[in-house]
């Protein structure tokens, strides 16, 4: 079966429906909103944002099918086999920024992007993964996140999930600060070793994976009490991951290069976040625990045994 950017289409939209549904039940009160754009250069797409829910203060999933003549040279400098072809990129991006500092952040996408004219592009990959990056350090959560991740991947080749966990830890590292993002995930990109149909099957196992391996460690999470300690320590936190998505995430650079719509592609910022000057948690404290054992990669289903 050749590329075919269809079928992709179908399912992406299917899975951002099905994400929003699950984190609605999740949050018990807050609702999604739906925002759809057109791109002047070509395709769309739709974003849906829950604010001020029970649970998650700020939750986004975006879909995007977007396309254009050319790439500019800025976004195709590290694959100038695609440069000035038509191109199109399709995706679905999750964002959750959760109340409560005890229930982890998480980040999830599944993409694809083909270039070339007509029904049968000259090339084409699928992307994608998951990473979640805690405020307070559980190693049981980071167990079931890690063992559903590899439960995803697994009937499609014994090596895939080492090789896509540790491509998470290595891309999900703030180099500026020295400083890993969160306990990781997975995440690849350039995805097409398996052939159209059996790597589509292999975004198809991620994105279906994603929604149930989340909701069970925030159900665990979302009834621990929490102060203003832990409200400040999670605004301090949450500009980490601020940084990170302006600094170096390949997807937010990659839509600003191509003339995304800019709304859509900051919607993974944070509603609230501080930066204090010179701050460092006490040693010996659950925040200071935090950098010290669960910001480092690790085999966590090694360890786990």
């Amino acid at each position: 079966m050749t590329a075919d950017a269809t079928p992709v289409r179908g399912y992406l939209a299917g899975l951002q429906n099905s994400i929003c549904s699950a984190l609605e039940s999740e949050d018990g009160r807050g609702r999604f909103s739906s925002d759809t754009w057109e791109r002047a250069e070509g395709g769309g797409g739709v974003t849906r944002i829950l604010s001020e829910g029970a649970v998650f203060e700020k939750a986004g999933v975006a879909f995007s099918d977007v396309r254009g003549p050319a790439l500019p040279p800025s976004a195709t400098a590290h694959r100038p086999a695609i440069a000035g072809q038509p191109w199109n990129a399709l995706g679905v991006s999750v964002i959750v920024h959760p109340r409560n500092p005890y229930v982890p952040t998480c980040h999830a996408n599944v993409r694809f992007f083909a270039s070339g004219a007509g029904g049968n592009p000259s090339s084409w990959w699928f992307g994608g993964g998951w990473d979640l990056t805690p405020c307070y350090g559980f190693e049981e959560d980071a167990v079931e996140w890690h063992r559903a991740a590899r439960a995803s991947v697994a009937p499609f080749g014994d090596a895939l999930h080492g090789r896509f966990k540790k491509a998470c830890d290595d891309y999900f590292f703030l180099k500026h600060r020295g400083e890993q993002r969160g306990v990781g995930g997975m995440f690849f990109d350039d995805f097409a070793e398996l052939g159209f149909e059996r790597s589509f099957e292999l975004i198809r196992s991620v994105g279906d994976a994603f929604a149930p391996a989340y909701r069970a460690i925030v159900a665990r999470r979302k009834p621990e009490a929490f102060g203003e300690r832990e409200r400040q320590h999670q605004l301090r936190r949450r500009g980490r991951y601020v940084e990170f998505n302006l600094l170096q995430d390949r997807g937010t650079l990659f839509g600003l290069q191509s003339g995304g719509r800019t709304e859509s592609i900051l919607m993974s910022l944070p509603p609230v976040v501080r930066w204090d000057y010179g701050a460092a948690p006490e040693p010996g404290s659950p925040e200071a625990r935090l950098l010290d054992y669960f910001l480092k990669p690790r085999d966590w289903l090694a360890d786990s045994k």
